[in-house]
């Protein structure tokens, strides 16, 4: 019976731990700068499947494509700039770490920092009302203050003034 419980043990876990072997690309590049500007571009490219992770740390089958889809534009010879606007028109400014400033990703680049500044402001004014509140209580007139602790004398769960007047001791 034992061994039956370790063989299913085994058997569930071979079935649940995957194993972790990542298919090693070998690209040929004509030039040293080819292959450093395909670096350089699969760092700055997101993997449209993975949350955070570019495509040169992704293992996901869409990001070995891209790459596979960068090498050859780079052997073709399109520059940079056609390769990332080739990018950006099939996955969105999505497919990079550091999209452009436009009216579709200003809330990205701009979102942060007004929130901030609503929560000062929203801060600020509550600190201000509760500065103004207490300061009433303190500039009330003679007369105002008698009439509060005659009120407050009045009620039967008061037993003392909460302000004193000159005349009390």
């Amino acid at each position: 019976m034992k061994n039956f419980h370790v063989a299913c043990l085994l058997l569930l876990l071979a079935l649940v731990v995957r194993p972790a072997v990542a298919a090693i690309e070998e690209l040929e590049f004509s030039s040293p700068e080819q292959e450093e500007r395909y670096l350089n571009l699969i760092d700055e490219m997101r993997c449209p499947k993975c949350l955070n992770a570019n495509l040169s740390g992704s293992d996901a089958p869409i990001a070995a494509d891209l790459r596979a889809e960068i090498h050859a534009q780079i052997t073709a010879g399109n520059s940079d700039d056609e390769i990332i606007e080739f990018m950006t028109a099939r996955y969105g400014d999505f497919i990079m770490y550091r999209p452009p400033l436009n009216i579709g990703t200003a809330l990205l680049w701009f979102g942060p920092l007004v929130l901030l500044l609503a929560g000062f402001v929203v801060i600020r004014r509550m600190l201000a009302a509760s500065s103004s509140s207490a300061s009433t209580s303190e500039n009330l007139s003679a007369e105002e203050r008698k009439h509060l602790d005659q009120l407050l004398a009045e009620t039967p769960l008061a037993t003392t003034p909460l302000t004193k007047t000159k005349d009390q001791p």
